[in-house]
């Protein structure tokens, strides 16, 4: 009977954070309507797999769909001024916050608040299947573009043509087991970081500030002003944000387990397959966060393929720095 108990008791205190998110959620939509910062329309909610999606959908529904994908620490406002460049070139866009951001929550109080690579990526595809979309074209950065690499490789038949900024970021748990350059390590800093308790506890603590010094950092020629990072910085007050990032990052150093249910899609996955759709991959002049050379991964594409380098001191956050790139090349890889 206690542990019953204790089931509702957790089931409510999720439901009660749940909802004073959706009420902050309400709040910055209402003052970006008021003209304070550029708006995305009403939130969405759908049952897809094990969660629970809030996304925003844009555009025709006889549209080509677009399913823009977000990454950490960043939201779904990455997009905001290339979802508009989109719906006007007649695309469907759909742009759904990441499991632990926004108003994306879990179905069941009790399952594991999983950030394993496959198991986000997996929700890319649960979410089209929820939506009734058969093919996407999917564009993302960050861990945006590690779940558009990882649909492309492993269920290519579900899309259509991406745009990866950084081009191809999957990995696995024994590549994260090899040491690199000291230069290399020092950039994985917070990866370490999170690694301990320490880190677990500063990260909830400290959660915007810490956002916004990686913003600096992985960006540092984008003078983003503090009403474009608060709009953003909502969506971590998700009350499964801190558990997610933390075990998506102890999971890439091997450090906690996944779940058995994605085990087949990681063994795929640690194969680094090729990619054979249609791909544009982006990078911008001034990232200031890991990531790898246009020429190390080239060949990690087997399809129609194309490598932009956005010049301008754009950073990390390519989409929201430079929106009309980014729209540009998921118009391009339509056509490859």
């Amino acid at each position: 009977m206690l542990e019953s108990v204790n089931r509702k008791r957790r089931r409510m205190l999720v439901a009660t954070a749940l909802t004073i998110a959706a009420a902050r959620f309400s709040k910055a939509l209402a003052a970006d309507a008021a003209g304070t910062a550029s708006s995305f329309g009403p939130l969405k909610q759908v049952n897809a797999g094990p969660l629970n999606v809030g996304y925003v959908e844009m555009g025709p529904s006889v549209g080509k769909p677009v399913i823009l994908l977000h990454g950490w620490p960043y939201d779904i406002h990455s997009f905001v001024d290339v979802a508009p460049l989109l719906t006007s070139a007649g695309y469907r866009v759909i742009v759904p916050y990441v499991r632990g951001y926004g108003t994306t929550s879990f179905l069941s109080a009790t399952a594991l608040r999983n950030g394993q690579p496959s198991a986000v990526a997996m929700d890319v595809v649960d979410l089209m299947d929820a939506l009734k979309v058969d093919r996407a074209i999917l564009a993302g950065f960050d861990w945006g573009a590690r779940s558009a690499n990882i649909v492309a490789a492993l269920w290519p038949e579900r899309c259509k043509a991406m745009v990866s900024v950084s081009g191809y970021l999957i990995g696995s748990q024994e590549a994260g087991k090899m040491p690199l350059p000291p230069k290399n390590e020092l950039e994985w800093w917070y990866q370490f970081y999170f690694a301990t308790e320490r880190g677990r506890l500063g990260y909830d603590k400290n959660r915007h500030d810490f956002a916004k010094l990686i913003w600096q950092i992985a960006s540092p020629q984008w003078k983003f002003d503090d009403a474009t990072f608060n709009r953003s910085a909502v969506a971590f007050d998700n009350p499964d944000h801190v558990a997610i990032v933390i075990h998506n990052y102890r999971w890439r150093l091997a450090l906690v387990e996944g779940e058995p249910r994605y085990d087949n899609l990681d063994k795929r996955l640690a194969l680094a397959p090729v990619i054979t759709v249609p791909t544009i991959t982006l990078e911008g002049d001034a990232n200031g966060a890991p990531h790898p050379e246009p020429s190390a991964y080239a060949k990690k594409f087997s399809g129609k393929y194309e490598h932009r380098t956005i010049t301008g001191g754009i950073g990390h956050n390519l989409p929201q720095e430079a929106p009309r790139a980014f729209a540009q090349a998921v118009i391009d890889v339509d056509r490859l």
